[in-house]
């Protein structure tokens, strides 16, 4: 995509927006850090930090209203989500700096973690369009799910210590007490009922941090990868973890992925979910879609 209504004399307003707590790190210098590396030649760069959870989204919101061109999500896939959801309503472009604990979107669009590399990027200003997806009309864009991950983040949301070492430490005192539930799906129209542990539904390839749960997923091929894992044996997790530190998932027998573009699910009760990785409640019937290529993100 090319930005044809800009002459080389227009500058681009370009709006920052901020989550001061992601990745559990203090941001308050990267607005010194970004105006030092942006390229002033070309953006007008204006910066926020969000406040609460939905505030990224309302700030986003506000800023496509008053005619800021390209809206930056500097945070994790959260608050990518809140950002990403606004951006796509305003056909405004995506830019990102992965300040989150895990960057799963990130990591699939192959913008690195360092601030400086990822402002190149931004600087390049190429543009390119990239799917994004619906959860019962919540907006996705790297996974969403239910069962264990999704029970996971709602008890990680109410604990006070972020990062990746505090939700591997949950993670390890929740799974020895979560139980498997059944669930009945309906992809494109093909019905399936599989008894699972979690079951995602994959936008792109990855958790973040590398760990894939869709090897085979991309955000350019028009389809959503349902990823069924399947009950195990706890002495097994050591082999799922390494499937999908290996990015293995597709060939391991403890993973089933079908791959479509109309999702429906019901399960046995309402309760947690996740869309890329923040915590909501939703009932028992659940409908997950994709919509090609409609979302501008600026990528390497």
């Amino acid at each position: 995509m090319c930005l044809h209504s800009y002459t080389l004399h227009t500058k681009i307003n370009i709006l920052f927006i901020i989550n001061p707590i992601s990745g559990g790190r203090g941001k308050l210098a990267i607005p010194d850090f970004i105006d030092k590396y942006l390229d002033k030649e070309k953006f007008n760069p204006n910066f926020v930090f969000s406040e609460y959870v939905g505030h990224a989204a309302e700030l986003a919101d506000e800023a496509s209203i008053k005619n800021f061109d390209v809206i930056v999500a500097a945070g994790g896939d959260g608050t990518i989500n809140e950002v990403a959801t606004k951006v796509l309503k305003h056909n405004k472009i995506l830019g990102i700096l992965p300040l989150g604990s895990g960057n799963g979107l990130a990591r699939f669009l192959s913008i690195p973690k360092n601030l400086r590399y990822a402002l190149t990027i931004i600087n390049s200003l190429k543009v390119d369009q990239i799917d994004s997806a619906e959860f019962n009309g919540k907006c996705f864009f790297n996974l969403a799910g239910m069962g264990f991950d999704a029970h996971l983040s709602s008890v990680f949301s109410e604990d006070k210590k972020r990062g990746l070492s505090g939700y591997l430490k949950l993670g390890f005192q929740e799974v020895f007490h979560y139980k498997a539930q059944t669930y009945l799906l309906n992809i494109d129209g093909k019905e399936y009922t599989r008894k699972a542990f979690a079951i995602s539904i994959a936008n792109s390839s990855q958790y973040g941090n590398d760990v894939y749960i869709a090897p085979n997923a991309s955000v350019k091929d028009g389809l959503l990868d349902v990823c069924i894992i399947k009950p195990f044996s706890l002495l097994k997790l050591p082999v799922l973890s390494y499937v999908m530190l290996r990015g293995t998932a597709e060939t391991s027998d403890m993973v089933e992925i079908i791959k479509g573009k109309n999702i429906v699910i019901t399960r046995e009760k309402e309760g947690a979910v996740h869309v890329d990785g923040e915590p909501l409640q939703m009932g028992k019937h659940i409908e997950g879609l994709v919509k090609p290529l409609s979302l501008n993100v600026i990528v390497p």
